[in-house]
């Protein structure tokens, strides 16, 4: 119990040491994970029957070769295809975000220290280290939590379009 209450109170240190975009930061990183925890449950777990389903359903048609049946084909992959991409948009936009909210970071904690020299002139470095953390915490924090989410983003989305394109291969045409 004494190890998570030390985690927790390293966490608020280190929330404090960063200042409030931090916490927007935080907020925008959770919601890119659990978008991309959503995709990799749904790829992996929900997509195989689905996408089974939708085997299933061309090939109990009579007709799969004539215009029609074409157009239904393609009606069909591009449904599971937007399927499978859903919420892919968000979590590169959420990715996207991330160091854009460290900017910001750095911008409001650079005012502080600006704020500090004004009243205090530039000889006292103590005052102005906390503007200074403020200053680059969260562009390490916004960079951080960019960098985890490409590689996962870019699996998600290298899964989605492979079984995208095994569906199309899997209905054929008779």
């Amino acid at each position: 119990m004494q190890a998570f209450v030390d985690a927790l109170n390293n966490i608020r240190d280190f929330m404090d040491l960063g200042g409030e975009v931090l916490w927007g930061i935080m907020l925008v990183t959770f919601l890119m994970w659990m978008f991309m925890i959503e995709r990799i449950w749904y790829l992996y777990f929900v997509a195989p029957s689905r996408l089974a389903a939708v085997q299933e359903e061309w090939n109990s048609r009579a007709d799969t070769s004539s215009w029609y049946a074409r157009r239904i084909r393609e009606a069909l992959i591009s449904r599971t295809s937007d399927e499978l991409n859903q919420n892919v948009l968000y979590i590169k936009t959420l990715i996207a975000i991330c160091p854009l909210l460290g900017l910001l970071g750095t911008v409001t904690g650079m005012i502080q220290v600006f704020d500090v020299m004004a009243l205090t002139g530039t000889g006292n470095a103590r005052a102005m280290a906390s503007g200074v953390s403020k200053a680059t915490v969260p562009t390490m924090a916004g960079m951080v939590a960019a960098l985890s989410g490409i590689f996962l983003s870019s699996r998600i989305e290298r899964k989605a379009e492979a079984e995208a394109e095994l569906l199309e291969d899997e209905l054929k045409y008779h």
